[in-house]
């Protein structure tokens, strides 16, 4: 190669220059506020947890009342045993996030939540995914993640995987090359002595985030990786979907989340409500696989995502997904403003065919029936009552201060044995907050079903359905469950209670306000960087 031509290699264009430059303002920038916030830097974080729990030699199990609020962990049904695993997790407080590394194992005939800490763990993450497979007497696998500073500052994302090995309760971290890029949200599926990984996201809060469509297959006989490129009309990138193996050995994928950039700082979110097969096609004795997009029939469930989903075994020809949101706003902020649902469908795995779960239990009065009426009214009511406030006259507005104190001195507590709902002290000219008395004392005749949530664990054994957990919001307010339920697959007549959870304990911190000037400050010192 001539000088010219190394000369033309090395060089290093102006688009590049900037994004460099932007870099190390934004680290310079983080240094400072690292400093302000007392945090270390979060793959050093990471990095010495990790080698903390390295260093454990010893097994420890405790017997636990319950683990605490959490979402976007993990429930896997133990191989072999009545048992079910749970793993990491997160819990927001509207202050601070905490993410756990902690794992609980649950004896469902004891009805005992375990909680285990093994030599080697992984480090705390969540947004993860784990499957158990019977290799070796039983493992539990875990790939990918996230992991977030308490103050949200930082965020780091998996991409290692691990195996538990359930005989000498051990972890070990699997260093094997070409595995997928650090993400979470990924979906990971267990088939034919094979984990398969696809989509998920990857945001490093700093210049720019990545959704995914690539598939990667981890075989469990030789511990290699291999990137696929499967042929076909591959699905958008995408996280959060539903990924589940079919009878006759394919991939199923449906749905899902994305969002990509309208203009600076602003975000289009993007729910899809797509489905595709992954298929193998042997041609002379050459392994390929092809994408197939699928015409859905039957009772489709709504758009949505943080739908949870699970395998119907034994059969394995069917699978239950409950809950999930559709957010009915433009996705220009973070928080999640729209419709939780509360509803169970079943899948058919062979014929593709969609099916509404009814119930068939005892009919009674509940709550959780309001919220997803509020959600579904709220922009409308909301509509409604701007028009309205324009034509209220001096007269009008004494009257509804009158309601207002009115209502103010008068308490209405409603219990449905789950949680209590206090109503009182409300602002009439909220019509979400009106909404929200109406529907609560005149709430109709229903079989019980568990509040809205999205990404809640959920898995089946011997036929029980169990769910646990998860998240809603309301009011810009979340609510991170801790609640517990089975439901039989068989019969379908009524969710029962394992666990209840009082909601009025949580305790939140409204940060809207610092969020919004920490924002400004961030733009504003962005703008003068680009200029």
């Amino acid at each position: 190669m001539g000088k010219k031509d190394k000369k033309n290699t090395n060089k290093i264009s102006g688009q590049m220059k900037t994004a460099l430059k932007t870099e190390k303002k934004l680290n310079a920038k983080q240094k400072k506020e690292l400093a302000a916030l007392g945090e270390d830097d979060i793959e050093k974080v990471v990095a010495e947890i990790e080698r903390e729990e390295a260093r454990r030699q010893c097994i420890k199990e405790v017997v636990i009342d319950a683990p605490l609020r959490r979402v976007n962990f993990t429930l896997t049904a133990h191989p072999f045993k009545d048992e079910i695993i749970m793993f990491g997790g997160e819990f927001h407080d509207g202050r601070q996030t905490i993410v756990y590394g902690d794992m609980f194992f649950y004896n469902i005939n004891k009805r005992e939540w375990t909680l285990v800490k093994a030599p080697g763990a992984p480090p705390p993450r969540c947004g993860h995914q784990a499957v158990a497979t019977t290799n070796c007497s039983g493992e539990l696998w875990v790939f990918g993640g996230e992991f977030t500073s308490p103050s949200e500052s930082q965020f780091y994302h998996y991409r290692d995987l691990w195996v538990f090995r359930f005989i000498d309760k051990k972890w070990e971290k699997i260093t094997t090359p070409n595995g997928p890029s650090a993400r979470s949200g990924h979906r990971m599926v267990h088939m034919k002595k094979q984990l398969i990984v696809f989509g998920g996201f990857n945001d490093n809060l700093r210049l720019d985030y990545k959704y995914y469509n690539d598939v990667y297959i981890f075989y469990l006989e030789t511990y290699t990786w291999q990137k696929i490129e499967p042929i076909g009309s591959a699905p958008a990138p995408r996280s959060g979907c539903i990924l589940l193996p079919t009878p006759d050995h394919k991939v199923l994928m449906y749905g899902g989340y994305s969002k990509e950039k309208v203009k600076k700082n602003v975000d289009r979110g993007c729910i899809h409500d797509d489905m595709f097969l992954l298929t193998q096609i042997n041609k002379n004795d050459i392994i390929k696989y092809k994408w197939i997009n699928i015409k859905q029939t039957g009772t489709r469930i709504s758009p949505r995502c943080g739908i949870s989903a699970t395998l119907i075994q034994p059969a394995g020809n069917q699978a239950f997904l409950f809950g999930g949101v559709y957010d009915d706003d433009d996705n220009e902020e973070e928080d999640l403003h729209g419709t939780f649902y509360n509803d169970l469908f079943a899948l058919d795995l062979e014929k593709l065919c969609w099916r509404a779960i009814t119930l068939t239990g005892k009919k009674e009065t509940v709550v959780a029936n309001r919220i997803e009426k509020q959600r579904r009214r709220k922009k409308q009511k909301e509509e409604s009552c701007e028009e309205a406030t324009e034509q209220i006259n001096d007269s009008d507005k004494e009257t509804m201060e009158d309601l207002s104190k009115a209502m103010e001195s008068s308490v209405t507590v409603v219990d449905d044995g789950i949680f209590t709902v206090t109503i009182g002290s409300m602002e009439p000219s909220t019509s979400s907050s009106l909404q929200s008395i109406s529907t609560a004392i005149n709430s109709k005749e229903a079989v019980f079903c568990p509040l809205p949530r999205i990404n809640a664990g959920m898995v089946v054994k011997h036929n029980i359905l169990y769910l646990y957990g998860g998240m809603m919001e309301e009011s810009n307010r979340q609510y991170t469950f801790s609640d517990f339920y089975s439901l039989d697959c068989r019969k379908l007549d009524e969710w029962k209670t394992l666990m209840a959870d009082n909601l009025s304990s949580q305790i939140w911190f409204d940060s809207s306000e610092s969020s919004e000037e920490s924002e400004n400050e961030d733009n504003s010192e962005q703008e003068e960087s680009d200029e």
